[in-house]
This record gives C-alpha cells, sequence and structure tokens, in this order.
C-alpha cells in the first residue's frame, strides 16, 4: 500500500507537481506521424496540458499553445502556411515555438506581433512516431530504442485512449503472474461465452500453466529501467526448476516485449495525458532475420485500438484488451492506500519505489536515468533490454529457430493475429507475408554467413 500522499506524489502529472516535472524531463510520444497526413493539424493534451500539434506546408512540426492570444480561438482549426500555423479567425502566424510572426490585420510598422508568445515545445519524428519534449530547455538527445530504429522490419502502431492514470498501466509490467488468470481463465471464460470453440482450443492451458509451480518473484534494477520475471520450482509442480524473465521496462513508462530482431516484439507506451486519462500506445515491430527482406512500407500505418464492439460491450477476446479492462475497472486514480499486496506484488513495488526514487533525483536538481545529452555516446541502436541474444538474429537462425504448434507471434500467415490487438492493423498482410517468408526459408534451412 502507499500513502494518499505518496500515491499522489508518484501518479500526478500536471505543470509543477513531483511527478509532472519528472515527466517532462523525457521525450514523449505525442501521436503516430501518419495522424498528420490525414490532419496537419490536431489538438493534444499531454502531461495535463492543452496544445496544438501541427506540420506546415514546409514539413516543420510545431506544438504550440491552445489558443490563439488574440481572440482566444482554438487552433486545432488553424492554417497551416508555409512557415507556421495561422488562427483562421483573424490570420494571426505562430512559428514552431509559440512566437506570433504576423498579424496581417495591423498596421503594416506594428511591433505588436514581436510581444506575442503563446509558447512551443520542440518536436522530432522517429520510427513513425512523433516526439515532444516539455521540459527545461537545453533538451537531451531523443533516444534510439531498438524498436523504433531496428532496421529490415514491419512496424505499426496502435493507439488507445484509456480512462485511468498512467500508472495503473504501468504497474501491469510489473505483475509477471497476472496472465494466468486474466489472459487464461479470463481468457477461457470469454471464449466460451463467444462459442469459439475452435479459438479455445488453440488458446489452449498455457497461461494456465504458468500460475503452477511458483516459488517466488524477482525484481532487480537494469541499465535502463528494471528486470523481473518469477521463479519455478519442480517439487512445487513445475515441469523443471528454472526463472521466467517477465517483459522489459525501460523507464519511465515503456515496456518491451520480447527482443529486437525477433518476428514480433513490441512496445507498450503508458503516455500519461492528465492524472486521470493515459495514451496507451502499442508499438508493433516484426523483423526479418539475416538473409530475408521485409516487405517494404512507405508510411508506418496507426490504428486505433476498440475498447467497445458494436453492441457497446468490452473486447475482451485479446490480450491487451484484456489487460485495459483490469487497469480502468481500478477507476480512474486507485486509492493505493486501501490495497493489501502479496508476494506477487514484488515488482510492483520495486517498480514504484524506483519511480519514488527518481522523482527526488529531479527535485534535487539532478537529472534522472535515461535522460541522455552526449552525441559521441549515443549508439546508433539503443537496446533497452541489453543488447540481443535470440536466435533471430544470429546467421543461422534457420537451423535453431524453434516453430511449435500456432505460434501467433509467428505465424500471422496463418490467421496468428487473431488474439493480439495488432489484428486491427492495415499491417498484418505485410506481416503475414514476413512470416511467410520465415517459414519458408526455415523449412529449407537456409543459412546466412
Amino acid at each position: 500500500m502507499l500513502s494518499p500522499e505518496m500515491n499522489e506524489r508518484l501518479t500526478s502529472v500536471g505543470p509543477g507537481t513531483p511527478g509532472g516535472e519528472l515527466m517532462r524531463r523525457y521525450w514523449i510520444p505525442i501521436a503516430p506521424a501518419a495522424q498528420l497526413l490525414e490532419d496537419p493539424v490536431r489538438k493534444v493534451r499531454i502531461l495535463g496540458e492543452d496544445l496544438t500539434l501541427y506540420k506546415d506546408k514546409s514539413g516543420q512540426l510545431g506544438l504550440i499553445g491552445e489558443r490563439c492570444a488574440h481572440r482566444l480561438v482554438d487552433l486545432q482549426w488553424g492554417i497551416p502556411d508555409e512557415h507556421g500555423l495561422r488562427c483562421p479567425y483573424h490570420g494571426w502566424r505562430y512559428d514552431e515555438t509559440g512566437q506570433c510572426t504576423d498579424t496581417p490585420l495591423e498596421a503594416a510598422d506594428s511591433s505588436f506581433k514581436e510581444r506575442i508568445n503563446i509558447g512551443g515545445y520542440p518536436v522530432q519524428e522517429m520510427g513513425g512516431l512523433i516526439f515532444a519534449y516539455m521540459g527545461p530547455l537545453p533538451a537531451p538527445l531523443l533516444p534510439p530504442w531498438d524498436l523504433f530504429v531496428w532496421p529490415n522490419a514491419v512496424r505499426q502502431i496502435g493507439v488507445t485512449v484509456i480512462d485511468c492514470n498512467w500508472l495503473q498501466c504501468q504497474e501491469n509490467t510489473g505483475d509477471p503472474t497476472h496472465g494466468v488468470w486474466l489472459h487464461g481463465y479470463l481468457f477461457q471464460y470469454v471464449l466460451e461465452k463467444l462459442g469459439e470453440e475452435q479459438r479455445l482450443r488453440d488458446l489452449g492451458d498455457g497461461f494456465v500453466k504458468n500460475g503452477v509451480g511458483i516459488k517466488g518473484l524477482y525484481a532487480h534494477n537494469t541499465e535502463y529501467g528494471m528486470e523481473k520475471g518469477v521463479v519455478f520450482s519442480k517439487e512445487l509442480g513445475a515441469e523443471r526448476d528454472y526463472r521466467s524473465r517477465h517483459s522489459t521496462v525501460i523507464f519511465p513508462f515503456y515496456t518491451e516485449q520480447n527482443a529486437a530482431g525477433a518476428p514480433w516484439s513490441e512496445f507498450q507506451i503508458r503516455v500519461p495525458i492528465d492524472d486521470t486519462h493515459t495514451y496507451h500506445i502499442s508499438y508493433g515491430c516484426y523483423a526479418a532475420p539475416p538473409g530475408i527482406e521485409a516487405p517494404k512500407q512507405d508510411v508506418i500505418p496507426y490504428y486505433e485500438v476498440p475498447i467497445w464492439d458494436e453492441n457497446g460491450k468490452p473486447v475482451l477476446d485479446c490480450i491487451l484488451n484484456q489487460d485495459f479492462i483490469a487497469w480502468w475497472s481500478q477507476g480512474a486514480l486507485v486509492d493505493r492506500s486501501k490495497e493489501k499486496l502479496g508476494r506477487t506484488d514484488t515488482p510492483v513495488i520495486f517498480l514504484r519505489r524506483q519511480l519514488a526514487d527518481q522523482i527526488k533525483v529531479v527535485e534535487d536538481g539532478g537529472e534522472p536515468m535515461n535522460v541522455f545529452r552526449d552525441p559521441a555516446a549515443m549508439p546508433e541502436i539503443l537496446f533497452g533490454g541489453g543488447n540481443p541474444s535470440n536466435e533471430w538474429v544470429a546467421p543461422d537462425w534457420a537451423t535453431r529457430a524453434r516453430f511449435t504448434g500456432n505460434n501467433n507471434r509467428l505465424n500471422y500467415h496463418k490467421g496468428g493475429a487473431e488474439r493480439e490487438s495488432d489484428r486491427y492493423g492495415a499491417a498484418v498482410p505485410l506481416v503475414a507475408e514476413l512470416h511467410r517468408r520465415i517459414e519458408e526459408a526455415q523449412k529449407r534451412g537456409a543459412v546466412t554467413v
């Protein structure tokens, strides 16, 4: 449990709050770049601030204040200019810093515009996402986390607005055992109610079996965040004695599932909109192993992950949506002083302490973890979970990679996306083609030297 005071420290994200000041030290993904191809001006709300994101006719990105300083018109209706965004009411133009650069209906020799600035934040694009930095200048480097920049891969971006605080979403990654019930028994129950007998058979009892033989849980610091997992004991009923590593946490709000270079890997990014809403980004990266060419993409597409079906019922027959219901059903901002924590919450407690420690670093005038400033020390690819050691990046991958049953992460060409939320994405046919190429190469025993 946490005291109400500590709960507020960890969850509040507005300007001037302890948690908000920490978040403002990071580049924050705020929108898929493809959205600005549909409409070059968008309203966004991030860290409790209402802002206007735009791309002008020269291709310059800007993230500026919500309203024109003149008569407070909402700039989401603004008109992109060659160099900035114009208010639709009287044409006042703002550049990417929020500086007013033209007031066309004022006197030609007026210096009025020079005294007007509605504020702006730096923005950059990487991996099909637009990132904003909302903290003190100078801005740090935008870190090239592996899945954003990994070569020879197909990508797609799923977005969802969830009606709860960001930490309720992020704590899910500190809970390695929730899959037994949330993705095991609940999934079975949902498919039974839907009458999906074949899908129920395909699902099997793999998640449920993960609840057998648990000896304990572990959590510890890594260079970029937290590693955690489960210790299984044969004596307690597990098939063997082993440690099962869970998804990697990249501080402050990333979870990396699987590994860079694998045919399926994902960032789950829990971006705080405000204290009671989260912008959830599912960033899928489907990489080709050595010797295989991934299908080409001109634009990284995005899709909206539906929370409700056409009848107004929650979508619960895919894994991410099962997580969603666990997060928002706790309430908009859960009162952690009322919790009763058990042994499965060891990594959750560790995650909270790490967050509290980094808030204190900022309060003491320091820089928190994962703030990078030295270009010479920044690699082209930054591996949040450590350099890849999985079989898919080895030249002899085709002789070593294991294909087991209807593995959804390898068989999108056989309908394997069905139990994942990325089934809603436009890139699934490209991923299916990639997985088909991988399967054919594996059957040939192809080896790249």
